[in-house]
C-alpha cells in the first residue's frame, strides 16, 4: 500500500514539458519502477458508432524508436502514418488491449461515462499488470484497481498515452469503414461518423441508423 501511495503521488504534480521532451523521460516518472500503462479513446464526439479506448504498455528500450519513427498525438498523423504508426506499436509493445463502449450504452449512460467505461475495459484485458496507468484527460476512470493519474492533453505529453490514441484511433477507423458499407447514405467512409455536412443531411433526410447515437442533438430527428 506504502509503494501504490508513493507510485500515484510521484506523478502528482506534472510539471510543463516543453515539445521536445515526453513524460516519459523527464524527472516526472523518476522514481517509479514497474511497468506504466497509457489509456486514450477516440470516437467521443462522433455521431455514430462506438466510442473506443486503447490501454498500451511500452517497454523502455521502445521509447527512442518510436521517437525516432516520429509519434505524436494521433489527430497529428495523417492516416497512412497513423496505420505505420500503429503497426510499429503492437510490434514493439509489451501489451496492448482495446475496449469500447456501444452507441446503446452511450445513449443510456452518456458519452464521459461510457468514455471512461470504455477506457476500464481495455485496461482490465491487459494480461501484463502495470504499477500505474496514466489517464488521457481530466477524468479518472472509476473503480479501477491501480494508481491511475490524469494528463490533461495526455496525447501530447506522455508516450504511452500517445501510443494508445494512435491504436485506439486506427481500430475505430478500420471498424467504422467496415460498417459504412452498410449505412451508405451517410458518408460514413469519408467521416468516421463524425458529424459533416453530408452526414448532417442524412441524418435530416433519413434519419438516424441504428447505430447512430440518439442522445446526441443532430440524431433526435423529430
Amino acid at each position: 500500500m506504502v509503494e501504490t501511495q508513493q507510485t500515484a503521488a510521484a506523478l502528482h504534480s506534472l510539471t510543463p514539458l516543453s515539445k521536445s521532451n515526453w513524460l516519459e523521460l523527464s524527472s516526472n516518472l523518476l522514481g517509479i519502477s514497474g511497468l506504466i500503462v497509457g489509456v486514450d479513446e477516440v470516437g467521443r464526439g462522433a455521431l455514430f458508432g462506438p466510442v473506443v479506448a486503447a490501454a498500451v504498455i511500452l517497454p523502455a528500450c521502445a521509447l527512442s524508436e518510436l521517437m525516432a519513427a516520429g509519434i505524436k498525438d494521433s489527430k497529428k498523423l495523417s492516416s497512412s502514418r497513423r496505420i505505420q504508426m500503429a503497426q510499429l506499436i503492437s510490434t514493439v509493445a509489451i501489451d496492448w488491449k482495446i475496449g469500447f463502449a456501444s452507441t446503446a450504452e452511450i445513449d443510456q449512460i452518456n458519452i464521459l461515462q461510457a468514455t471512461l467505461l470504455a477506457m476500464k475495459r481495455a485496461v482490465l484485458k491487459l494480461e501484463v499488470q502495470p504499477v500505474i496507468c496514466l489517464v488521457d484527460g481530466n477524468q479518472p476512470i472509476k473503480d479501477l484497481s491501480m494508481p491511475q493519474q490524469t494528463i490533461v492533453k495526455g496525447d501530447e505529453r506522455s508516450l504511452t498515452i500517445a501510443a494508445a490514441s494512435i491504436v485506439a484511433k486506427v481500430w475505430r477507423d478500420d471498424l467504422v469503414l467496415r460498417l459504412a458499407s452498410n449505412y451508405p447514405k451517410y458518408d460514413i467512409t469519408h467521416n468516421k461518423g463524425y458529424g459533416s455536412q453530408k452526414h448532417l443531411v442524412a441524418l435530416q433526410q433519413y434519419g438516424p441508423s441504428p447505430l447512430h447515437r440518439k442522445s446526441f442533438r443532430p440524431c433526435q430527428i423529430q
